[in-house]
């Protein structure tokens, strides 16, 4: 098919963001990590579809995000990719897949859109990883910046804390946006940060800035999927707004479904195939015409 299509024109893009900045349109965004979630949240509407690190939480059940490896990364980008048509699909870089050397940043980043199908990744820090980022997005690749509440680097901030509330911090931060923003991101998610701070951060930088706990006057906003739907087992944040209860209903239908085997009331008979009536008669003659041999000792 032709790239000058309709179907790749309706397709969100780099330049798709930039002009909903410019036009001061809210940008959608929502985490996914396999293939329902992703088919789910782009039929919704879902503009910008992450496969965060977050999988290792919420999908793989480690306590932080930092053991997930590139490899179980790339394994659900994929999945992810055959659910997203439309939505721009961004893959997390995960902790230690680009905190050695550029060439190392560089062959990782090329596997998320080579085999993985991404159209950018996102890659955590500020000023201390412009010149990487502007590397990589020499490389063709575009990039997605990440700064404020950085999970990869939890031990670092001694455990997961808003950011950004000392002046020290707020001009660090303000630094961190303008280096990321002059190295070419095309977006940027500012987690964790005072509602004043990522206005004025949204207001200074010239890509669009996607929220997640920093306030409704960044450029988009982004949740985790599972946390949306009500799917995690912890506490969720205070800025999460929970807009189904889909582990509890999850829960009953399990319990609802126990209970019917117990009783054997599932599967009825409506739910069960049944022989044509000549196949029916002919498993009667088989049975009453067949004797069961009598059991032989084993000779020894």
């Amino acid at each position: 098919m032709s790239i000058t299509t309709g179907d790749f024109r309706q397709r969100v893009a780099v330049q798709t963001l930039a002009e909903k900045k410019h036009r001061h349109e809210p940008i959608i965004c929502l985490t996914a990590y396999d293939y329902s979630a992703a088919r789910l949240a782009d039929e919704a509407g879902v503009e910008l579809v992450l496969v965060g690190d977050s999988l290792a939480q919420v999908v793989l059940g480690y306590d932080s995000t930092l053991p997930v490896t590139m490899e179980e990364m790339l394994h659900h980008t994929h999945a992810t990719r055959r659910g997203v048509k439309r939505a721009f699909l961004v893959a997390d870089m995960p902790f230690g897949s680009y905190h050695t050397g550029e060439q190392q940043a560089l062959e990782n980043a090329t596997r998320f859109v080579k085999e993985a199908g991404a159209e950018a990744v996102k890659i955590e820090g500020g000023v201390s990883r412009a010149a990487l980022v502007r590397r990589i997005i020499e490389a063709e690749i575009p990039v997605v910046g990440h700064i404020g509440l950085t999970p990869q680097s939890v031990h670092k901030m001694g455990g997961y804390k808003v950011q950004g509330k000392t002046a020290a911090a707020m001009d660090q931060l303000r630094r961190d946006a303008a280096a990321l923003d002059a190295a070419g991101v095309c977006a940027l998610v500012l987690e964790g940060i005072p509602r004043e701070l990522a206005a004025k951060i949204t207001a200074e930088v010239a890509t669009p800035t996607i929220g997640i706990g920093a306030g409704p006057e960044c450029d988009g906003q982004i949740l985790v999927f599972h946390d949306l739907l009500g799917l995690t087992f912890n506490a969720a944040p205070k800025f999460v707004r929970r807009y189904a209860a889909v582990g509890e209903a999850i829960t009953a239908a399990i319990q609802a479904y126990g209970e019917d085997v117990k009783q054997r009331s599932f599967p009825s008979d409506a739910e069960s195939y049944h022989l044509p009536r000549e196949s029916q008669a002919a498993l009667e003659a088989q049975t009453s015409s067949r004797t069961i041999p009598p059991l032989v000792a084993n000779k020894k």
